[in-house]
């Protein structure tokens, strides 16, 4: 999912939850008929029983990414992924069943909920799909301006039809600089443009639009701050900033769009001395808890990594943390001995050669970040956050992306919101596209926000998605 669970999403997952709970009920019905299936419900507590077997299945569901629009967009990716959701659920619950006999719904039940429930959630998600990419339905949105902002704005968009906008076009300003203009934006955009600022109004009327982003880096020349500010008065439709508007339905913060201004101003909550203190009570608490749950794990990666190959099984490295202080993060080794023989830091590579055997396979299950649970009980980390950078690398991205040095006013993290929503960074591209994302975290920062993060990171965990 792009951004933090949006109402749509909310709305999905608990609708789901519905399907499932109604699927396994007329399962119950009729795998035992009437009579014995009002005696389980009656007599022998069965709707606790089938809100359980429907948690389970919900839960698999969204490990299995079904409330990602690009998965849901693509009927047959639908079709392959609902299918192996539900042998899984089948296994997780037919394992329960087998270890807690008593949570058993009735014998026979199960085959018949997963039929039924497979069946009603795919045609359940096919209307879904219908709908949201239905051109008449939805959030009817006019972009000011028709620049590069615009363009990008537009994109985000037509990508994500989930979110429940529609782009009715574009209305131009002559006279604006720095990009704006008409002809720097796309083909599509000057294919779509409905007028000028002068006919804002008018066009707002027509098109019955609800929405108004301004997608202007300049705020001068033509700028219709008249029409914009008398729209606002009247509560007649409503005007957002491109920033806002392209965090909201992204989850990043759009670096070419950003304005300190916009950051001032943004009515981010302030953390309070009393969360700071629960947030460090927490953290530290979760890392020992992590060092003991993980210390058979850690032994037996420290043998193998011993047996491997010739060196030191932990690899100790100066890293940025908050404030901009250098700390040293430890990690298992997953490299040869010699890899930086020279002295010179080297970004990592999907293929990195000097990556050993076992090592591939520790970042990939995330094994090899282990020990920064020490890191996180020294106080030098936290459990969320932006992930440290070497000090060489910081000072090469602080020069070449606007706002890199931001990420240090908040501790790194063991994850966070960029290592759950890009591919491991291994460029000064895949920085720029990781600090969109931490200066959202940062803006956004709260406990539901952390919660979410921890969950997707056991999934990408368990999918091994991401690891380098």
């Amino acid at each position: 999912m792009s951004t933090k669970f949006s109402p749509r999403t909310v709305g999905l997952i608990l609708a789901d939850l519905a399907i499932i709970f109604f699927a396994i009920v007329l399962a119950l019905y009729m795998r035992l008929g009437w009579d014995g299936a009002t005696y389980q419900i009656l007599e022998n507590n069965a709707l606790p029983k089938v809100g359980l077997a429907s948690a389970v299945c919900l839960t698999v569901i969204y490990f299995y990414d079904l409330y990602d629009y690009g998965v849901m967009h693509h009927r047959r990716e639908l079709l392959l992924r609902l299918i192996q959701a539900s042998g899984i659920a089948w296994t997780v619950l037919a394992i329960m069943y087998y270890l807690v006999p008593p949570l058993m719904i009735g014998r026979g039940t199960l085959i018949y909920s997963v039929v039924l429930s497979l069946g009603l959630l795919l045609l359940w998600r096919m209307a879904i799909h219908f709908l949201t990419g239905h051109p008449d339905l939805g959030e009817k949105v006019l972009i000011l301006g028709a620049g590069a902002a615009a363009t990008a704005t537009a994109n985000i968009v037509f990508k994500r039809r989930d979110a429940g906008y529609r782009i009715a076009g574009f209305v131009s300003v002559p006279g604006v600089e720095n990009g704006d203009s008409p002809n720097s934006g796309s083909e599509k955009v000057k294919a779509m443009i409905l007028g000028n600022s002068d006919d804002l109004e008018r066009i707002v009327v027509e098109k019955k639009i609800d929405r108004i982003v301004v997608a202007l880096a300049q705020r001068r020349g033509n700028f219709p701050t008249e029409s914009l500010l008398r729209m606002s008065l009247e509560n007649s439709v409503d005007i957002e900033e491109c920033a806002s508007f392209f965090e909201r339905v992204t989850g990043q913060v759009h670096l070419d769009m950003l304005r300190p201004s916009w950051l001032i101003f943004s009515g981010r909550d302030r953390n309070t001395r009393t969360i700071l203190v629960f947030r460090e009570i927490i953290n530290r608490v979760l890392a020992l808890i992590g060092l003991v749950l993980s210390l058979p794990i850690a032994l037996v990666a420290a043998l193998i990594i011993k047996l491997e190959s010739a060196g030191d099984v932990f690899y100790r490295q100066e890293r940025v943390g908050k404030g901009g202080a250098v700390f040293e993060l430890l990690k298992f080794r997953s490299m040869r001995q010699d890899a930086e023989a020279d002295g010179k830091p080297v970004w990592a590579s999907s293929d990195d050669d000097r990556v050993t055997r076992f090592g591939k396979f520790i970042r990939k299950v995330r094994i090899d970040e282990i020990p920064q649970f020490w890191n996180i009980l020294k106080g030098e980390m936290s459990f969320i956050g932006p992930r440290p950078e070497r000090p060489h690398f910081v000072a090469e991205l602080a020069e070449q992306v606007p706002f890199y040095e931001h990420r240090h006013l908040v501790a790194p993290g063991l994850t966070g919101w960029a290592q759950i929503k890009y591919p491991y960074g291994a460029s000064v591209e895949d920085a720029r596209e990781k600090l969109q994302y931490d200066l959202y975290y940062i803006k956004n920062q709260s406990l539901a926000l952390d919660a979410i993060i921890i969950f997707e990171t056991v999934k990408t965990v368990l999918f091994g998605k991401g690891g380098r």
